[in-house]
């Protein structure tokens, strides 16, 4: 990353950019009200004091800021925190950057992996506790949307995001993971996902700086960017109140097609896809294909990674002991904690692997059975 970040040090429009998105609050708006206070470029706040530069930030500003680093310092605080955690850093223009996500949603992205340029992408997003069974459905759809030569983006999170990035894995295409933390504060089912991700040729990417953690208020806005990122989204699986409605509307604001795929109408875990359906705001789903016409992508059909064995990833040694212990009739935690020689998160982290793969059945009550 040593050259990459050279160019940012050498380039002081940028260098301002990076040190002003580390201050908590700001957001793309407070950049433009700072570049119009600065005659339309932010490098001049580069040399000015801080209590110079602070009052065009209003609310934003305060004691703690007008105290702290300057600007270039906070600039420099920043490229070495992404050093230390192995990230780079897009801005719009770049190769790595999301060619459909605008600069007026975000000014510049942190990534890992290596992001594949020149595709049509589909954003496959849903809920994280879909209904039984669902999950490797929704992994065989997002390798079918692979397979037709579309690049699959979602949000990482456990439950059908993570179903999506493994099902392109095993098409061998390209997944774009888009989190609401910054890249050294992952969540554990993150942190298992992505090398993987990254073997196979994908790419993570936050809008945060080294050091933020996830809230409530970071997700809206990784929503967002998938979004427009996308060419299409496609909701999978939603309830009436599932962040995965979000994503669709940042779609719909941007102009960009929404695709809902149908459920029972007693399933709640539909209920958010029925309603966008039945509102007209999306277009109901018929298949990977339809996602491919709606993208406006030419079928590429790419050979899948896995041949005879698609779905069927090699099983960590975690999940192989649990899966020992499945049989056809479903079995409680407490019945696998007595047969299997490992701890509550091992077997529950080695149930979620079994679940995307397809190999294990959740029953009502936390009940697992062999697929």
């Amino acid at each position: 990353m040593g050259s990459a970040f050279a160019s940012i040090r050498q380039d002081p429009e940028r260098l301002a950019t990076l040190g002003l998105w580390s201050v908590p609050g700001l957001g793309p708006k407070g950049l433009e009200t700072l570049r119009g206070h600065a005659g339309g470029a932010l490098a001049p706040l580069l040399e000015l004091p801080v209590a110079e530069w602070i009052r065009g930030l209003g609310a934003v500003g305060g004691k703690e800021l007008l105290s702290g680093p300057s600007l270039r310092e906070r600039a420099e605080a920043v490229l070495e925190g992404a050093a230390r955690g192995e990230m780079g850093i897009c801005f719009p223009g770049d190769i790595q950057w999301p060619h459909r996500l605008s600069s007026a949603q975000v000014p510049l992205l942190f990534f890992q992996g290596s992001p594949a340029a020149g595709m049509r992408w589909a954003a496959l997003v849903g809920s994280r506790h879909p209904e039984t069974g669902f999950l490797p459905k929704a992994r065989r759809f997002a390798r079918e949307v692979a397979e037709s030569g579309l690049g699959v983006l979602s949000g990482a999170a456990e439950g059908v995001d993570q179903a999506c990035h493994w099902g392109a894995l095993d098409a061998g295409g390209p997944t774009w993971a888009f989190v609401g933390s910054a890249l050294d504060e992952l969540d554990p089912a993150q942190a298992r996902l992505r090398p993987h991700v990254l073997a196979g040729g994908g790419t993570f990417y936050s809008e945060y700086p080294p050091g933020v953690r996830a809230s409530r208020a970071t997700f809206p806005r990784r929503n967002r960017l998938i979004a427009g990122s996308a060419d299409v989204t496609v909701v999978l699986r939603a309830g009436e109140k599932s962040g995965a409605l979000h994503t669709a509307s940042y779609a719909l604001e941007l102009g960009r097609p929404v695709l809902a795929l149908p459920g029972d109408l007693s399933n709640p875990a539909a209920a958010g896809c029925l309603g966008l359906v039945a509102t007209g705001l999306g277009k109901l789903c018929t298949g990977p294909a339809h996602v491919l016409a709606v993208a406006g992508g030419p079928p590429v059909l790419r050979a899948a990674a896995v041949s005879a064995q698609a779905g069927e990833l090699a099983l960590s040694a975690r999940a192989a002991a649990v899966l020992a212990a499945l049989g056809p009739e479903p079995r409680g935690m407490d019945d696998l904690l007595e047969t299997v020689s490992l701890g509550p998160a091992e077997i529950s982290a080695g149930l979620v692997e079994l679940e995307l793969a397809g190999r294990c059945i959740q029953r009502p009550g936390r009940r697992y059975e062999k697929a």
